[in-house]
């Protein structure tokens, strides 16, 4: 990048927010340091932001709220930082679309790492769309909408979906007849680079083939193209 990506640091601990925007000020970053979700908004909407460094343990409004939140909206990479290390706490941070998560108190190398692995994988890995450019998609009967994030099948009746569920067929879908590999959905879902060994998208594939009642035998909306990876085979109508 000809100018420097401008990152967001979110988190109430004005030592930790001088800590952070100096050492990585100091690795090539522009940096803007906020103390909570209001600031956040702020900084958002009068500037481009390229990440975000985001603390789960907020007053007020806490980081998961945050988080989900801005996947509501926005497409930004999402770094989440805490002081608790339990393992719920990561998988619902990933799960509502956190890039990725790194708990207190961490080598700041660490997070450097991390940051710059997420701005690549951002510039090259597939992203699900934002409601501003696409508003829905119809496909089969069924209608993804990318403003409210939900699923309804041709009854109208709302079918629920985790955040990881929408983000996978919500990226699937915008792909059109593109196969999209493993290891990309992987790290469109996990923030990390993918384990050759790593299962968990034929799991959440096979869940949403349940959901959209696609014969896992013979699937005819989600299609495996083996060897290569996944892909939408029916038609898919956007607006």
């Amino acid at each position: 990048m000809s100018e420097r990506p401008h990152l967001l640091i979110v988190d109430d601990d004005r030592e930790i927010r001088g800590l952070l925007a100096q050492y990585l000020e100091k690795h090539g970053f522009r940096t803007t340091a906020v103390a909570d979700g209001r600031d956040m908004r702020r900084v958002l909407e009068r500037s481009h932001v390229d990440l975000i460094v985001l603390d789960l343990m907020l007053p007020g409004e806490d980081g998961l709220t945050l988080c989900r939140e801005l996947r509501s909206r926005s497409q930004v990479p999402v770094l989440m930082l805490t002081a608790r290390g339990e393992e719920v706490d990561r998988i619902i941070g990933l799960e509502i679309g956190a890039d990725d998560y790194l708990a207190k108190p961490f080598n700041p190398r660490e997070l450097l790492g991390r940051i710059r692995a997420i701005l690549r994988r951002a510039a090259h890995a597939p992203r699900d769309p934002s409601p501003h450019a696409v508003r829905g998609f119809s496909f089969s009967g069924w209608r993804l909408d990318t403003v409210t994030r939900t699923l309804t099948d041709s009854s109208g009746r709302q079918v629920p979906l985790s955040g990881a569920e929408y983000r996978l067929l919500a990226v699937l879908l915008a792909a059109g007849n593109r196969v999209l590999s493993r290891a990309q959905l992987t790290e469109l879902l996990r923030g990390r680079d993918a384990d050759p060994f790593d299962r968990s998208i034929d799991v959440r594939i096979s869940r949403l083939r349940q959901i959209l009642g696609d014969d896992a035998r013979a699937p005819q909306i989600i299609k495996t193209v083996y060897g290569e990876g996944y892909v939408v085979g029916v038609a898919v109508v956007s607006d």
